[in-house]
């Protein structure tokens, strides 16, 4: 096999990954929807595959697959208005959050994974609690995005919990998945 041909055997597959990383989100997010009236917006367990996606897969997938299964699933789910917010806070949120978790991995850091997923909490939580206070700004006023935000947080806790719980639990099942990261 030459190189070209393994070249484009390796994109192949990342772009393979990333649909159907994509498709999990989607459905993690349209699966249970609690809708926040106010905002006509809703609360969803799609941080758990975001998170989880940054854990096994890294941040350049948890950008695509953050931010296309969420815009996919507001659109699918009647939320449009939505769905270009969604795009860039959960891409950006799973690309973070990739990058936080890769710094403790690839450098070998021993760090306790109560502090790691503290840390990873942390970042995923900055950026989108804050990205949708301020989109919620714009389409709904200050104090309509102001009652989005403990739910915003509670749906990050939700995503850091379940994201490390379900990457420690497919990593055990399968541990050639550590290679997939990119």
């Amino acid at each position: 096999m030459s190189k070209t041909e393994r070249f484009s055997d390796k994109v192949a597959f990342k772009i393979a990954s990333i649909v159907v990383l994509s498709a999990i989100v989607a459905v993690f997010t349209l699966i249970i929807r609690i809708p926040v009236a106010p905002t006509r917006g809703y609360i969803n367990f799609g941080d758990v595959a975001i998170f989880f996606v940054a854990f096994i897969f890294g941040p350049v997938s948890a950008f695509f697959a953050g931010g296309l299964g969420t815009a996919i699933a507001d659109l699918v789910g009647g939320y449009a208005q939505w769905a270009p917010i969604s795009f860039l806070v959960h891409g950006l949120q799973g690309f973070l959050v990739g990058f936080v978790y890769n710094i403790f991995t690839k450098e070998n850091l021993h760090v306790n994974i109560f502090l790691q997923g503290f840390l990873c909490f942390l970042v995923g939580a900055l950026v989108m609690v804050s990205g949708y206070f301020f989109a919620g700004l714009l389409m709904v006023g200050p104090g309509t995005a102001l009652l989005e935000i403990p739910g915003n947080i509670l749906q990050n806790l939700a995503g850091v919990i379940g994201g490390m719980a379900l990457a420690a639990a497919v990593q055990k099942a399968y541990p050639p998945v550590n290679n997939f990261k990119w």
